[in-house]
């Protein structure tokens, strides 16, 4: 299955919904494209919402991993929601689930965003 995103923005906040498969870095380039667009503009806060992502190895993280540093760079953050059993099973495994904030639905990754910028 290809890899889709969109972006779109809530208040300061832009949520990418990621769909598909995520394996390979290339599959990416234009999302990365556009977060640093956003980030140029000052935006730097994300939430990343993978509820409907099938797939994702470690070229896919690797992608996770640069929006969350770019963001942190920035100033800002990045929250990821709605991670299926498998990619979560992998978060645990490289224990990455300790260096990304994770919520269950993006309305929980926009609070905890909200209350991660405010403090």
């Amino acid at each position: 299955m290809l890899f889709i995103h969109t972006i779109k923005k809530h208040g300061q906040i832009h949520v990418i919904t990621m769909q598909g498969d995520l394996i390979e870095a290339s599959q990416a380039d234009k999302l990365m494209q556009e977060v640093d667009e956003i980030i140029l503009n000052n935006n730097i806060r994300f939430v990343i919402d993978m509820g409907t992502l099938k797939y994702l190895n470690s070229s896919g993280l690797t992608i996770l991993i640069r929006i969350l540093t770019k963001a942190r760079k920035a100033g800002g953050e990045a929250v990821i929601t709605a991670v299926g059993k498998r990619i979560k099973e992998l978060l645990v495994i490289t224990k990455l689930n300790t260096v990304f904030t994770v919520a269950d639905t993006v309305e929980q990754g926009i609070a905890k965003l909200n209350k991660l910028v405010s403090n």
